[in-house]
Parts: C-alpha cells; structure tokens; sequence
C-alpha cells in the first residue's frame, strides 16, 4: 500500500511541475507574438494541472474508503 501511494504521489508531483513548465512555455510564445502556440501550451498545462488535482482526490478518497472500512471492522468486533 505504501508504494502505490507513493507511486500517487510522484504522479501528481509530476503533473504539477509538467502544469508550471507548460505556462511558462505559454508565456514564453505569448511574449514572442506566437498565440496559437501560447494557447496550445496553456491549454495543455491547464489539462497537467485538473490531472494532478485528480490523483490527489482519487488518494483521498481511497484513504476515506480504508478508514470506513477499518471503521466497520473495528465496530462489527465490537458488536461480538
């Protein structure tokens, strides 16, 4: 279990600095009068960035559904 979180982890790190390098690139051709690749470049570190927001859900929510599950263990013992 710890390696796949860790796995999350790297992951969503991932996206977040491909997301900064990717606005950088976009104002890097925005400056140079290139706006359909200053576009292109933002569009795509918008879609880096809502993907690391993803990772980090799916992790929370995977830990909430072990926590209610450990929960629900730790009750049906206590029941018996």
């Amino acid at each position: 279990m710890r390696a796949r979180k860790l796995d999350t982890n790297k992951m969503d790190r991932f996206f977040q600095i491909l997301a900064v390098i990717l606005i950088g690139v976009a104002a890097f051709f925005l400056w140079n009068g290139n706006a359909d690749a200053a576009f292109a470049s933002a569009v795509f570190g918008a879609v880096s960035y809502f993907l690391s927001i993803r990772f980090q859900v799916k992790a929370r929510l995977k830990l909430q559904a072990e926590q209610n599950e450990n929960r629900a263990h730790l009750n049906a013992d206590e029941t018996n």
